[in-house]
């Protein structure tokens, strides 16, 4: 064989091990990762785990009733509409996962949470989370954080937010100081110790939330938080955010204690 050919010869050989050797290693990251973050690899690939698309973005488990179907589309709808109401528009577009059934959501890596925005990139809804408020709260992180651009806020800031934006009426009163909880402690910064101490108290939620809208209602509202938020995604540092003072009341010994969102 002239050495030109066999040269070539060699290469092409070199060629097919590298591309096997690479496929193998793809192969078995993709298997890691399905085995070791399932939510990650759902929302990756829904229909790998089973999930029929009811529209762009938005996959439920299969063989929905008309009704189950409406009921999810209409729930989403209304969610989307409250973030983009909020920050006059939407910057993100995550993919969005609904389980009708615990056997589906345990099967997409989900556990006891209602919602779960996953990596702030797409959002995945248990049986007890196909609802407006709950959807609208997993949205408004990716939201933020497709927003920031990369900076990073304290958690009880963006669980906060998240309670504002979807209006939770658990854990903010109607109108008024809408504070149920007052609260001007120091709340979790990092995101475990947010985890941990929400777990303890889901109440939580309502000092957060009690926080972020007192300082909005005192320094402009809604237009307070997207020029926050602006300013937070060109690189300056988060403010120091003073509560100011005003009279509130404490949730009633009756109302739901709710439940430990994460993301």
């Amino acid at each position: 064989m002239p050495l030109i050919q066999r040269e070539t010869s060699r290469r092409r050989k070199g060629w097919w091990i590298a591309g096997t050797v690479t496929a193998v290693l793809l192969t078995a990251a993709v298997a890691l990762t399905a085995t070791a973050f399932p939510s990650v690899a759902a929302t990756t690939c829904p229909g790998c785990y089973g999930l029929e698309r009811l529209q762009p973005g938005l996959y439920a488990e299969p063989s929905l009733v008309p009704a189950q179907r409406r009921h999810v589309t209409e729930a989403i709808e209304q969610a989307n509409k409250r973030v983009g109401d909020f920050f006059r528009g939407r910057k993100s577009s995550p993919d969005i996962l609904v389980c009708l059934s615990d056997n589906c959501y345990r099967r997409i890596g989900g556990g006891g949470e209602r919602g779960i925005a996953v990596l702030n990139r797409s959002v995945m809804l248990s049986p007890r989370g196909v609802h407006p408020v709950i959807a609208a709260h997993e949205l408004a992180h990716v939201e933020l954080h497709a927003r920031l651009s990369g900076a990073e806020v304290p958690q009880w800031f963006d669980e906060g937010l998240a309670v504002l934006v979807s209006d939770d009426p658990r854990y903010l009163a109607p109108t008024g100081d809408r504070c149920l909880l007052d609260s001007r402690r120091p709340l979790p910064v990092m995101l475990e110790d947010w985890l941990r101490a929400a777990s303890a108290d889901p109440q939580l939620y309502a000092e957060a939330a009690c926080q972020v809208s007192r300082w909005a209602g005192t320094n402009g509202r809604k237009e307070a938080v997207r020029t926050l938020i602006e300013r937070l995604s060109t690189g300056q540092a988060f403010p120091d955010i003073q509560m100011p003072t005003a009279a509130a009341t404490t949730a009633g010994p009756d109302q739901e204690r709710g439940h430990r969102h994460a993301g």
